[in-house]
């Protein structure tokens, strides 16, 4: 029978300490870690950012990633949508009784390569098992520091009348990914989640321009929730263009096909940038040179009216107010 987790595991004593030289240290291997004290100690110079995160998605593995790519991408992105380097992770980890190791390996294996390719670090962590049916499978805490270069002045509050709205690419890739393969529903082309870590392409964007004034990805709640709350946060308006905000075929039809609306619907690999009008053209065209921001397109402008509110442009030529997401509309999406 294939190895399983046991409660022994969280113990603390050999099973425990095994576990963790054989799944996580050998893995995520750097010298701030071998250390294996309680804490991670380690130099930094300038401005830091700091945040942290939980992941809960349901299923654990998913068109385009899993639990574990997601964690450090979520993290990452976070930092690097003030302007900051990402530098290093810490991991935790709440295991539920009977998950199987192999798994457990290959969300180890996703961390590992989703932190190299971020150029990030797991420098510290965690590790406890709890009684089956006292967790689904597999949650995962992390937290993570980044240094802000000198002059970077990033935040939901810069919006300022004339800006540009850039968005990195298609929308509701994650949430129809996760949902598709939690209830079964398959496409004629492979959908799979947009899952990706976006400090190299910021670390581009700034270096053409450092007249970006908002970073955000839309995660839960989607694009809709992300520009009201920066529209909030700045006390601006937004005004947008249904006609230029890229989707899907495949997300197009299962949003129609279930009632959502895909300006609401979860993404883990897109950004929106509000950028000042002067330098839109050349931080768009530095997006569009980074895989991850090929399908950057410019989708609408920051106005002085209707402070506080979106409204977009539809494709029928009317406008209409785009509003915050209203309760869940799809739950355990990270």
């Amino acid at each position: 029978m294939e190895d399983k987790i046991l409660l022994a595991h969280g113990s603390g004593g050999k099973l425990a300490h095994d576990l963790i030289a054989k799944s996580f240290v050998s893995a995520l291997d750097n010298p701030l870690l071998a250390q294996m004290d309680d804490s991670a100690v380690f130099e930094a110079n300038g401005q830091l950012a700091f945040t942290t995160d939980s992941y809960v998605v349901n299923p654990i593995f998913f068109p385009g990633g899993n639990i574990g790519k997601l964690a450090v991408c979520g993290t990452v992105n976070d930092l690097s949508m003030s302007g900051a380097k990402p530098l290093y992770l810490s991991l935790a980890l709440i295991i539920e009784e009977g998950l199987f190791l192999s798994d457990l390996k290959q969300v180890v294996d996703a961390i590992r390569t989703t932190a190299e390719e971020a150029s990030v670090k797991i420098i510290t962590g965690d590790t406890k098992v709890v009684d089956r049916g006292s967790a689904d499978r597999l949650f995962i805490n992390t937290a993570g520091i980044g240094i802000i270069p000198e002059g970077v002045n990033i935040s939901g509050s810069n919006a300022r009348s004339g800006d540009k709205v850039i968005l990195s690419g298609t929308i509701g890739d994650h949430g129809i990914a996760v949902l598709s393969k939690r209830e079964g529903i398959s496409f004629s082309t492979e959908l799979e989640s947009d899952c990706a870590p976006l400090a190299s392409l910021v670390a581009e964007m700034l270096k053409v321009s450092r007249n970006i004034h908002c970073l955000r990805d839309p995660t839960r709640g989607g694009l809709a929730t992300t520009l009201n709350e920066l529209s909030e946060q700045s006390k601006v308006g937004i005004r947008i263009e249904e006609a230029k905000i890229p989707v899907r075929d495949e997300v197009f039809g299962a949003c129609e096909m279930l009632g959502f609306d895909p300006l609401y619907v979860a993404n883990e690999g897109k950004l929106v940038a509000i950028v000042a009008e002067e330098d839109a053209e050349k931080i768009l065209k530095a997006m569009r040179r980074h895989p991850y921001g090929k399908n950057a397109v410019i989708i609408g402008e920051v106005i002085s009216e209707h402070p506080g509110r979106v409204v977009m442009k539809t494709l029928l030529g009317s406008s209409r107010i785009v509003d915050m997401l209203t309760g869940d509309l799809l739950p355990r999406i990270c």
